[in-house]
């Protein structure tokens, strides 16, 4: 099964590409991607599993009514002072619709805090979508500095979960 970070440039690939459908069978899985008016739809079935596992994720048309929504950050301080302070931050993204969670069970510690120092690979949260757990990593070397999903909380394609400072 390809990684998320695998999925996700392929996903922006093909939103950037004037190819409309694209499928990819590897490991037992099939990852199919229809593009429709600017907007990239992605479904992922497992063939392996019993019954068969299906995410499905929207493209840009989810994002805009994510950014409808105030972020923690923009309800703290004005939104010039934000948008400065974040230009030179990293956005670790949501890959698809989910559940988001900051640890890998209620009893273990968060992956990551407000300070931590992560990797490329470092895992930060788990991302549940149809009952599977993804991993989600930092993608960048440097400093958490700023959380910006609560533990449980639905989040959406797209979505910035993290800033990071990058190093």
């Amino acid at each position: 099964m390809l990684k998320i970070q695998e999925i996700r440039e392929i996903i922006k690939l093909i939103d950037h590409s004037s190819i409309h459908e694209f499928t990819i069978e590897q490991e037992g899985s099939i990852i199919k991607m229809k593009k429709q008016a600017n907007e990239v739809e992605t479904v992922v079935r497992n063939v392996v599993a019993a019954p068969p596992a299906e995410v499905v994720q929207a493209g840009p048309q989810v994002t805009q009514a994510v950014s409808a929504q105030p972020a923690a950050a923009e309800t703290a301080a004005p939104k010039e002072e934000t948008k400065a302070d974040t230009a030179n931050l990293h956005k670790i993204t949501s890959p698809m619709v989910g559940t988001f969670y900051s640890a890998s069970s209620p009893e273990a510690g968060d992956y990551v805090e407000v300070g931590s120092k992560v990797t490329t690979d470092s895992v930060v949260c788990i991302v549940e979508a149809m009952k599977l757990f993804n991993e989600i990593e930092a993608e960048v070397k440097g400093e958490i500095v700023e959380i910006l999903a609560e533990n449980g909380q639905l989040v959406e394609y797209g979505q910035p979960l993290f800033l990071v400072k990058p190093e």
